[in-house]
């Protein structure tokens, strides 16, 4: 039995090598991040004599490359939550001093105290680990697609006021993007005007076959009477004109297609999960939003209840008593996860904006919650919380 505490951070990692009753094999001392320091590190591991595990916190991204390269090598290596594992320092800790070394030995320390309950990393969590960084760099990534988009209504603003509000921007389901393909090609209203209204629409007519949208005459009838009436203030005839258009629709472009990517990666990476088709069938959730979902969540199995599912989302309301008063009218904590908060209300907006599903326990619950007197967006928290205890039993029972 000896547990490896290892203490990570950028580039490098503090080891401690400890046996059963606080016995240490190796005092902590610092590796980096290298194939040969590793190499190193795993020869003096080949030659203790017992079962070893490495103990490592969850740190974002800079574990992975010490847990790839002893995964890779058959080692065990368990991945600590760092919550728990800050609970046990602070429950393990009389001064409360805070060192890579110390920090090492205490991490080796709750290796040997709960040898039987680690648990190794299997691929499963690899999924999981990765599905997450794609979730988070896609959030990132869309953060910079609106601002890009409100780049390009900027520029709209000087050169076709008022389009915008007729045409809908990107489409993460099929990665179509109908505002920008049509400033592509009439980038100012002068070159609309400079038709005729009958010539105009059949030009606008090719343009939607050719791009794969639906005809409509009215629409392009709409869109000549706007450029008719609309005053542009940045002129078609200012050389930089076009290019500030096209080069913000450039822009636009780039971000949404590394959206898609991510996105596409996602879906794959979900729907190799056993509990993709399970997620997938509840209501309010469609193909874009169950890999978010489940990307958020992740592994159910870490989660001892549907509280604690809650807890993550953070939309848990705390308690709140003295005395003979309790308190009932509670706001939500907002300490979990945000980006959960945020898929988790997509989710509900999109259930109460379509017809009432097949899967109707949530909508029904959140119809309920507003005939009582909460306003909407109360109602869709209640309604999110509801959702997350359906998941939470639903996704277990797969596993079971």
């Amino acid at each position: 039995m000896i547990s490896v505490g290892v203490d990570v951070s950028k580039g490098k990692s503090t080891v401690c090598v400890m046996k059963p009753y606080g016995e240490i094999v190796l005092k902590p001392f610092e590796v980096q991040h290298t194939e040969s320091e590793l190499s190193e590190l795993e020869k003096m591991l080949r030659k203790l004599d017992g079962e070893v595990r490495l103990v490592m916190e969850a740190t974002g991204v800079y574990h992975l490359p010490l847990l790839t390269y002893f995964l890779e090598r058959g080692y065990f290596v368990s991945v600590i939550n760092p919550y728990a594992m800050r609970k046990y320092a602070k429950d393990n800790s009389i001064r409360g001093a805070k060192t890579d070394k110390l920090d090492s030995i205490v991490i080796a320390n709750y290796g040997i105290e709960k040898w039987y309950k680690l648990q190794n990393y299997d691929k499963d969590e690899a999924i999981y680990a990765e599905l997450k960084l794609l979730g988070r760099r896609y959030r990132f990534y869309m953060e910079l697609h609106i601002k890009a988009l409100q780049e390009l209504t900027h520029m709209l603003d000087y050169t076709m006021p008022g389009l915008k509000t007729k045409f809908n921007s990107w489409d993460e389901k099929n990665n179509k993007d109908k505002l920008s393909d049509f400033v592509e090609r009439f980038w100012h209203y002068d070159l609309i005007i400079g038709m005729s209204r009958d010539d105009f629409v059949v030009a606008y007519c090719e343009w939607a076959k050719e791009k794969k949208y639906q005809k409509s005459q009215s629409k392009a009838e709409e869109i000549y009477e706007l450029a008719s009436n609309g005053i542009p203030t940045l002129s078609s005839s200012t050389p930089s004109t076009k290019m500030l258009v096209q080069e913000a629709i450039s822009v636009l472009r780039a971000i949404d297609d590394t959206l898609n990517t991510i996105l596409t990666r996602m879906k794959e990476l979900a729907k190799s999960l056993p509990e993709y088709s399970t997620v997938r069938a509840m209501g309010g959730v469609g193909d874009v939003l169950a890999p978010k979902l489940i990307a958020e969540i992740g592994d159910i199995r870490k989660l001892h209840s549907a509280k604690a599912l809650i807890a993550v989302a953070g939309i848990d309301p705390p308690p709140y008593e003295s005395g003979q008063f309790v308190g009932s009218n509670r706001r939500i904590t907002k300490r979990g996860s945000s980006t959960l908060r945020k898929v988790g209300y997509e989710v509900m907006r999109v259930l109460k904006s379509h017809p009432e599903p097949e899967d109707n326990a949530v909508y029904n619950y959140i119809l309920k919650k507003e005939a009582e007197g909460k306003t909407k967006k109360h109602a869709k928290i209640a309604g999110l919380n509801k959702f997350l205890r359906i998941y939470y039993a639903r996704v277990s029972e797969v596993y079971k």
